[in-house]
């Protein structure tokens, strides 16, 4: 039998970024105590963080509790897909400068929405994998004769 590519291929880095960039929509997940929570937000990546904008509630208060959190991108075609986890820490940006340089970068809410808090999401950690896309290989190892 010959050697075939594994299915799943861990991504460097430099890829997760670089498929960070190419799309909008990302979860955030957040925790207080127990409780684990998602938020869909639209995002823009800004050198080696994420920027998303927010309105003050759960996702404010949760990061105000807590800021450490999980951001998960993916995306997938008919033939491939991948998966991008960013472990890092969440702050809503406070002074001029950083709210400036945001609002710069054309991150407006998808929803009709005043979102007034601009939040980084800092990566302490970053992890990626591609994945082909193909029918199960056959589960009982029966060979096709």
């Amino acid at each position: 039998m010959a050697d075939t590519p594994d299915p799943v291929v861990a991504l460097t880095d430099e890829e997760c970024w670089e498929r960070l960039r190419t799309q909008e929509l990302g979860r955030l997940v957040t925790h207080v105590g127990d409780v684990l929570d998602i938020f869909p937000v639209n995002y823009v990546v800004d050198g080696e963080s994420v920027l998303f904008r927010t309105a003050q509630g759960s996702k404010m208060f949760e990061l105000t509790v807590n800021d450490e959190v999980l951001f998960e991108v993916d995306d997938y075609t008919d033939t491939d897909a991948w998966s991008v986890i960013i472990r890092g820490h969440a702050r809503a940006l406070d002074t001029s400068e950083e709210v400036e340089r945001a609002d710069g970068l054309g991150l407006a809410p998808w929803i009709p929405t005043l979102k007034y808090t601009s939040v980084r999401v800092e990566a302490a950690s970053l992890s990626g994998r591609a994945f082909e896309r193909a029918p199960e290989p056959d589960r009982y190892g029966v060979q096709q004769y």
